[in-house]
């Protein structure tokens, strides 16, 4: 599939096209969900996310990626442990990241699913036990802001966590993650 450029392509981040987007069935932003990755589980560096993310992960390199290998999966950022920013999907397109997953809309005061139709990705190259780097908070909080000057639905009360929205299947990002330091960058750049 080739990817149709549109205005969702933050130049602030390397582009890595992923197969693995689809269009977006109403074309509505309006739910940022952060994530949490590692590969293998608790080693950082090298090129295995960005593999997994292009159906390019080799499954005889680890016995973890014989597990996953064949996993169809991308989100629309990565964000490495130095802040530099990868972008996989453009984010007017809808990135496979939410998996089975659930989230009560406070403006729709209903429970929703399909969270990939609506939501926006990030991963954190990171675990549960780690604490995340400085350059990762500056570089997530800098895509943050820009995608809410570019999506009118998307503030920064629809910003939640993989664990929240999939809490019997994912941890992520973990207790390693420090959403009051996050909200406060945030707040210092309104």
């Amino acid at each position: 599939m080739k990817r149709v450029i549109s205005g969702g392509l933050w130049s602030m981040a390397r582009q890595v096209e992923s197969p693995n987007y689809d269009q977006r069935p109403n074309g509505e932003v309006s739910l940022l969900l952060i994530h949490a990755i590692s590969l293998p589980p608790g080693q950082f560096s090298g090129d295995a996310i960005e593999a997994l993310f292009t159906n390019r992960l080799v499954p005889e390199e680890h016995p973890f990626f014989a597990e996953i290998s064949h996993l169809r999966v991308s989100a629309h950022f990565l964000i490495r442990r130095d802040g530099q920013c990868v972008q996989f999907v453009d984010t007017d397109h809808r990135a496979w990241h939410a998996g089975r997953s659930s989230w009560f809309d406070p403006r729709q005061r209903k429970w929703r699913a399909v969270l990939n139709d609506f939501s926006v990705g990030i991963e954190l190259e990171g675990d549960d036990a780690t604490p995340f780097t400085g350059a990762q908070y500056r570089t997530l909080v800098a895509a943050t802001q820009w995608l809410i000057s570019r999506y009118p639905l998307l503030d920064k009360t629809r910003i939640t966590s993989h664990a929240h929205v999939a809490p019997l299947r994912k941890t992520d990002p973990g207790p390693a993650f420090d959403w009051a330091y996050y909200y406060q960058q945030l707040g210092t750049l309104d």
